[in-house]
C-alpha cells in the first residue's frame, strides 16, 4: 500500500479529527488521530498490520510486542502476518511491564508495534521492558508517526506507515488555550 492509500483509510474511517485535544503525553494539539476508528474495522487492521509485517519481514522476528490497548490488536495481527508469537505490555501502578506469564528468552528478536506516536515515551518504556526481559528489540513499527520524523529510539530502527507532521504544544504555549477553545480529552492510557 502507498502512504496515500493508508491516509485514505484513516480519512474514510473518520480517524483524523480536528479540534483541541489533550494528548496522552500531556501536550495539546489541533489534530487527533482516533486509532480505534480504524482498529474497530478488522479488515483495515489486518491490512495495515500486513503492511507493518512487510516492513520487517527480513528481521527474523520471533515475537511481536505492543503496549496495551491498541498495541494488543497490532501485535496480534502483525504476529499473525509474520507467523510469530504476539504479546503485550500493560501498566501496573503507572509502570509498563509484562504480566500474564509473558516472558522472553535471552536474545529473543522482538518487533515492537505501536499505533500513534507523538513523543515516543510509551515505546521507549516498552523497549526498556523488552531489554530487561532479555529480548533484543530489532525494530519498531508504527501506524502513524505524528512527529514528522523527529522521534528517536536510539539504536532501535523504526518505520511508520503514515507520517504526519502534527504540531503539539505544552499547555502554557498552546494557542487554542489562549483563545479559550474548549478541549476534548482523548487517548488517555493511565500514564502517570
Amino acid at each position: 500500500m502507498t502512504e496515500q492509500e493508508i491516509m485514505d483509510i484513516f480519512v474514510k474511517t473518520g480517524a483524523i479529527m480536528e479540534g483541541h485535544f489533550l494528548l496522552t503525553s500531556g501536550r495539546h494539539s489541533n489534530r487527533y488521530v482516533e486509532k480505534f476508528n480504524v482498529l474497530q474495522q478488522p479488515k483495515y487492521t489486518e491490512a495495515l498490520c500486513q503492511e507493518l509485517a512487510k516492513l520487517f519481514a527480513d528481521e527474523k522476528i520471533e515475537t511481536v510486542v505492543g503496549p496495551m490497548t491498541g498495541g494488543i490488536l497490532l501485535a496480534h495481527e502483525t504476529g499473525k502476518a509474520l507467523g510469530t508469537r504476539a504479546i503485550f505490555t500493560e501498566r501496573v501502578d503507572g509502570k509498563m511491564t509484562f504480566r500474564r506469564g509473558f516472558k522472553l528468552h535471552e536474545g529473543e528478536r522482538v518487533l515492537i508495534v505501536e499505533d500513534i506516536v507523538t513523543t515516543g515515551g510509551s515505546i521507549r518504556e516498552v523497549v526498556d521492558v523488552v531489554k530487561a526481559a532479555g529480548g533484543v528489540p530489532v525494530g519498531i513499527g508504527m501506524l502513524v508517526d505524528r512527529t514528522g520524523g523527529k522521534v528517536s529510539f536510539g539504536e532501535v530502527p523504526y518505520k511508520a506507515l503514515l507520517h504526519l507532521n502534527v504540531e503539539s504544544f505544552t499547555a502554557d504555549e498552546c494557542p487554542l488555550c489562549k483563545e479559550n477553545v474548549p478541549m476534548t480529552k482523548r487517548g488517555s492510557t493511565g500514564k502517570k
